[in-house]
This record gives structure tokens, C-alpha cells and sequence, in this order.
């Protein structure tokens, strides 16, 4: 890259820094409309939760597939322009999905909004990195990134939910789409307009592998997304989707081994740390998805209200604050990246195993104050610390490719956290729900006082007897209903808890990570 600012020459460098900022969350605006929180937003836009899930990994899956090619793209347009012309189509997107019912052409917008998410990170985040003057210049820059990605959703939701309250759902598109249009303005009067790099055709961009590569992923996210909704192999379309992403998959593979200047060069599959990173970034956010399970129990069983439940996220943002704060200053102080991560993932299996305790038929703010703020820490520490390990699990030439892996770990980690979830609840559920509704017999003294007393209570209200004699039952069927998905929170969440204390042992005695330390500080500070 050439060593011209892509400032002007009148911007003060903690100007740039702010501009750089916000031009990156432009990404976090892309990815946390629709999904900050995904049992509200799924009841709001009147779709089922596995579209909402699947319309992210649509989005999410193209940002993966764009970032392999990003480069190329970069290098061949005027930077300047190439930033214009990505916020002012992000822009119009917005403006589009306000109007679009269709969940058809729904998903293709999502196509669209993953590629403009991808497009710019990168050469941004670079831009950013290089702003720091510090020897912490890459610390820094990861954890502004990262941070900015992990705090957007709980911000984006509450400004949702305050927009959807109080105006329309229209009126979040323009909001986003206005967002765009501020970092096209910026864009504009800050940036220069020279070239960066030589020009490099268009046609020397490996567009079969990404193709390859975006439907394996798109097939994949189907078959784990809908698999329980369709009953797994007894539909042809869950057979059908497994069956491209298979043989996608294999031809993409096939054609990076082929080729002599891959998309995607495999041979950074040979580091053990890599590979570590990678098992470790699926496991991170196979954990932190069972926080949507929290929002879900608030929602559906304590019968909170939406605004209630978006600010109950701040807490969670405390504890996120908090987390990078202590990732940031471990670095700093070259602390182990072993320790780092064992503080991490202790922290993870504290909260899942004290919130398997609060799954009861109501609960208070102060009695899951302390174990939000606690998830919100674990998810902090790790976050950062896990990208920059990844990173430099490989010499610098597979540097790029290991920062793939990351994203791949992170979109598979929550592709299957909610599988996962969604599976195993069902089938609690249903198992819970058939054992707990067989104790509710006409014959048991405890069923009849029940529903006498729920009877008294409708009758009181002004309903007929046999209105209140319905209602009642009605009652208590979802009163064991409630019951039975509360059990089977408390049973996911003991089993990801003692996962998380396993995965806590085995990095007390894993060897590659010992090893890692001497080379995450080289990478990081060039020592």
C-alpha cells in the first residue's frame, strides 16, 4: 500500500481516527438491524425465527465469501470512490428492504448487504491500525474493531425498539440508511482522491471459487437452520441442501489445491494453533448464543416488555466494556494468552451454571444483574485476544488466510450455537412437556384445587362458568407448557456450563498454546 495518507492534509490524526470509527460501523448498522435481537425482531417483521437466523447467515456467509476476494476489488477501483459508492448502495438497500414484503427478495437484499459489509472492513480497519503511532497500534485497532462489532447490537436494539414503539418499522430503514449517507459526506470532504495500489484487472478475481464457496455456505446455513422445522432427512429440501454444500464445498477445496495462486491457501490448516483458534472461536460463540435463550425467557416467560429487555442489555454491555478493558491491558502486559483464555472461559461456565438457577416462572433484574454482567466480561476477554491469537498462529504470507478462518469460525460457531439450541429445545420441550402433563390427572387433589381456583378467578372477571371452566384448563396447559421450557433451559444451560469448564481444563494442559505465547508477542509487537 502506498504510504500517501488517505486523509487530507487539514484533518487532525484523532479526526481521522473518529472518521475511521464511525465508517466502521457501517458494518454493524449492515449485520444488527434485523438481528440484535432475534425473537423481537422475527415478531415485529411477522416471520418465523429460523428465517430471521437465516436471513443473518445469508448476510454474514457473503461478507465471509467477499473478504476473499475484497482485495482484489479494493486494488482495482479509486479509493475514494470505492468507499462513495459502497455507503451510497448501502444506503439504498435500506430504502429498499422499508418497502420489500417479499421474503425472497428479502434474502436477496441480505446477498447485497453482505458484500457491502465486506467490501470495505478490511482496508478501514487497516487504515485505522495505522493511525496509532503506539508499538499497541494492532491491540488497539483489533479491540476499537471488534468492540465496536460486539457493542452495536445491544444499541441498535434499544434505538429499535424506541423507533418501532413510537413510529414504524420504515423508520429504522431510513434511520440506517441516513447513517450511510453521514459516512458518504465524510467520506468526501476527508478522504483524497489518489490511488493506493497498482490496478489489477478484474479478471484475474477467482469469481468461480467464491461462487463455490458462498453456496456450499448458503446450503449449509439452510440445512442447520431449518433442519428441525423440515424433520431433518425426511425432507428432500434438507437432503438437497446438504448434498450441494457437500459437493461445493469438496469442488472449492479441489480447486485451491489446483490452482497455483489459491483463493483460499489450505496449507494454513497445518498450524496446531490455528486449528486450536479455530475450535476455539466455534466454542466461544456456540456459548454466547445461549444468550438469546436469556432474551427469549424474558420475553415469553417472565413477560417482560421489549423496551425492558433491550435495556436489560446495557448490563451486558457493562460487563463487555469491562472485559476488553482487562483483554486490552493483559496484552499490554504480555500476559499469557493461555491465562487470557482459561479467565475467559471459567468466566463463561460461571454464568451458564448460576443462570441455570433463574429459570424460574419469574425473576427479578437484581437476581440476573450479576451473571449478565459476568457473560458480558467472559465474551470481553476472549473476544479480542481469540482474533489476534488466531492471526498469529501462522507465519505473516497466511496471515490474511487465518483472518478468514476467524470469520469462518465465528459464522459456523453461531450457525450451529443455534442449531444447537433450537434442536435440543424442542426436544426437552416435547420430552419435558409429555411427562409433566401426565401428573395433571382429573383424580390428583392438587389438579382439582388448581383449576378450581383459576375457575374462581375467571368466574370473577366476568366470564361464564363454562367459559372459566375452559379458560382454566387453557391455563394450566400453558402453565406446564412454561414449565417445561424452563427445565430444558436449565438443562442446555448445565450442559454448555460443564462444556466450558472441560474446555478449561484442556487449555490448562494444551501444549500448542504453552508454545503460542513467544510467537502471539512477535506477531504482535515484533520483538
Amino acid at each position: 500500500m502506498s504510504n500517501k495518507s488517505i486523509f487530507k492534509s487539514w484533518v487532525p490524526n484523532w479526526a481521522s481516527i473518529a472518521i475511521l470509527f464511525i465508517c466502521l460501523t457501517h458494518s454493524m448498522v449492515l449485520l444488527g438491524v434485523y438481528t440484535s435481537n432475534l425473537t423481537y425482531s422475527a415478531s415485529f417483521l411477522d416471520v418465523e425465527i429460523e428465517d430471521l437466523q437465516f436471513s443473518m447467515c445469508v448476510t454474514y456467509g457473503t461478507f465471509l465469501t467477499t473478504i476473499l476476494i475484497e482485495t482484489r476489488l479494493f486494488q482495482f477501483f479509486p479509493t475514494k470512490k470505492y468507499f462513495i459508492v459502497i455507503y451510497s448502495l448501502a444506503a439504498l438497500t435500506f430504502i429498499l428492504t422499508a418497502y420489500i414484503e417479499n421474503y425472497a427478495l428479502f434474502i436477496i437484499l441480505r446477498v447485497a448487504e453482505g458484500i457491502l459489509m465486506g467490501l470495505p472492513v478490511v482496508p478501514l480497519r487497516h487504515f485505522l491500525i495505522s493511525r496509532f503511532k503506539s508499538k499497541n497500534a494492532v491491540i488497539i485497532g483489533f479491540t476499537v474493531n471488534y468492540g465496536a462489532l460486539m457493542l452495536a447490537s445491544p444499541f441498535i436494539m434499544n434505538i429499535a425498539v424506541w423507533l418501532l414503539e413510537n413510529y414504524d418499522w420504515k423508520y429504522m430503514a431510513y434511520g440506517s440508511a441516513l447513517f450511510q449517507v453521514m459516512c458518504v459526506a465524510l467520506i468526501m470532504i476527508t478522504f483524497e482522491g489518489h490511488r493506493f495500489h497498482r490496478k489489477i484487472p478484474l479478471y484475474q478475481v477467482d469469481w468461480a471459487s467464491s461462487i463455490l464457496l458462498l453456496t456450499a455456505i448458503l446450503s449449509g446455513a439452510f440445512f442447520f437452520v431449518y433442519g428441525e422445522k423440515k424433520y431433518w432427512f425426511d425432507s428432500h429440501q434438507i437432503i438437497s441442501a446438504l448434498v450441494l454444500s457437500l459437493i461445493t464445498g469438496g469442488l472449492f477445496i479441489f480447486r485451491q489445491m489446483m490452482l497455483k495462486r489459491p483463493t483460499f491457501d489450505l496449507n494454513v490448516f497445518r498450524y496446531a494453533n490455528l486449528r486450536t483458534g479455530l475450535v476455539l472461536s466455534v466454542f466461544f460463540y456456540i456459548a454466547r448464543s445461549t444468550l438469546n435463550i436469556c432474551h427469549s425467557t424474558m420475553f415469553v416467560i417472565w413477560n417482560w416488555e421489549p423496551s425492558r429487555v433491550a435495556h436489560v442489555q446495557y448490563l451486558n454491555v457493562f460487563g463487555n466494556v469491562i472485559g476488553m478493558f482487562l483483554a486490552g491491558l493483559f496484552l499490554a502486559k504480555a500476559l499469557s494468552i493461555r491465562f487470557i483464555f482459561i479467565i475467559g472461559f471459567s468466566l463463561f461456565a460461571v454464568f451458564h451454571l448460576w443462570f441455570t438457577f433463574l429459570f424460574v416462572p419469574d425473576a427479578t433484574l437484581s437476581d440476573i444483574a450479576i451473571p449478565y454482567v459476568l457473560q458480558g466480561v467472559a465474551v470481553g476477554v476472549i473476544f479480542v485476544p481469540l482474533v489476534l491469537f488466531t492471526v498469529s498462529a501462522v507465519p505473516t504470507p497466511f496471515a490474511p488466510f487465518a483472518g478468514i478462518v476467524g470469520v469462518a469460525g465465528r459464522f459456523w460457531g453461531s450457525m450451529m450455537g443455534f442449531a444447537f439450541i433450537q434442536n435440543a429445545g424442542v426436544y426437552l420441550q416435547h420430552t419435558h412437556y409429555s411427562k409433566l402433563i401426565q401428573s395433571v390427572t382429573p383424580e390428583s387433589a392438587e389438579t382439582q384445587m388448581r383449576i378450581a381456583q383459576a375457575t374462581e378467578s375467571f368466574i370473577s372477571k366476568g366470564h361464564t362458568e363454562d367459559n372459566a371452566g375452559q379458560l382454566a384448563l387453557k391455563k394450566i396447559a400453558s402453565s406446564v407448557a412454561k414449565q417445561s421450557v424452563l427445565l430444558s433451559n436449565m438443562e442446555i444451560f448445565t450442559v454448555v456450563g460443564y462444556a466450558m469448564l472441560v474446555i478449561v481444563i484442556l487449555l490448562v494442559i494444551n501444549q500448542h498454546i504453552k508454545q503460542t505465547v513467544d510467537i502471539f508477542k512477535n506477531r504482535i509487537w515484533g520483538n
